[in-house]
């Protein structure tokens, strides 16, 4: 693994990664609310994806190694998170990365697109992806999200713990679970607030959409309800929808295997 500090261009300081073939093709991964870039362990430490591809991950700001600005303001713009993943392509020297977004980093690529468009990237893959806003798709685990955001300690815990067992339908060991949980706390709740805070996206650039796109989806989803994931893929052109059966929020954890085969298989038909 290669560490590398990422200057974003209103001067913030990213926590950038790369692992893998370095003359492979470059898959870009940005993880979701509270989490952080080591939610994708099971694919940097995966020898069939790190022998073939060269994988670029980072904290998005205000999770994980990333700073931490206190300031509500540095969290209200979509153009600072397009920005961050514009800063992280440039600081790599990322020609055209497969961009990879799970959860709450379906709104962050769509930052990414509205402001720099899809010349820069070879495709995109949905994992579980809040591509809108729309409260009908929102599962139960994100009730936990409130006291998360709180300033109740006691009951910022208990959510947040809540939030992670609410992440995975095969849920994980408990070693797995502590780890998972302890990157979620490093985040301040005002800041999990601050990026809930953000205005409402409608989604509408899926359908101008123009590179090959696969749509994610665990069946039994209890973040980002299983219709999204069918709409991603039906509004998107061309857009391929797999469906995880019996799996939650965190395909690429819970069935490992399969995510890490389809994902090789879409970056490498990308490349054509």
């Amino acid at each position: 693994m290669i560490g590398r500090d990422v200057r974003s261009r209103d001067g913030l300081v990213l926590a950038g990664y790369e692992y893998g073939n370095p003359k492979g093709p470059e898959i870009l991964f940005i993880h979701g609310l509270s989490q952080c870039s080591l939610c994708w362990n099971n694919q940097f430490s995966s020898p069939a994806l790190a022998n073939e591809f060269r994988m670029i991950a980072f904290d998005i700001r205000g999770h994980g190694a990333s700073e931490k600005p206190m300031d509500v303001s540095r969290y209200a713009d979509d153009r600072l998170f397009a920005d961050d993943v514009h800063s992280v392509m440039e600081a790599f020297n990322l020609r055209r990365p497969v961009l990879v977004g799970w959860s709450y980093a379906g709104r962050i690529v769509s930052d990414y697109v509205e402001a720099y468009g899809t010349s820069r990237i070879s495709g995109i893959n949905y994992v579980c992806a809040r591509t809108n806003n729309n409260p009908a798709y929102n599962g139960p685990g994100t009730d936990f999200l409130g006291d998360m955001s709180g300033d109740d300690l006691e009951a910022n815990i208990k959510a947040t713990r809540a939030f992670v067992r609410a992440c995975y339908e095969k849920q994980p060991s408990p070693e797995e679970f502590e780890a998972v949980f302890d990157y979620n706390m490093l985040v301040p709740p005002s800041i999990r607030g601050a990026h809930l805070g953000r205005p409402a996206s409608d989604g509408s650039i899926l359908a101008k959409l123009d590179v090959p796109v696969l749509v994610t989806q665990g069946s039994e989803d209890k973040l980002v309800l299983r219709g999204l994931g069918e709409l991603t893929a039906a509004v998107v052109p061309g857009a391929r929808l797999s469906i995880y059966d019996g799996i939650g929020h965190a395909p690429f954890a819970e069935d490992t295997v399969r995510f890490n085969r389809e994902l090789a298989e879409f970056v490498w038909a990308a490349q054509v």
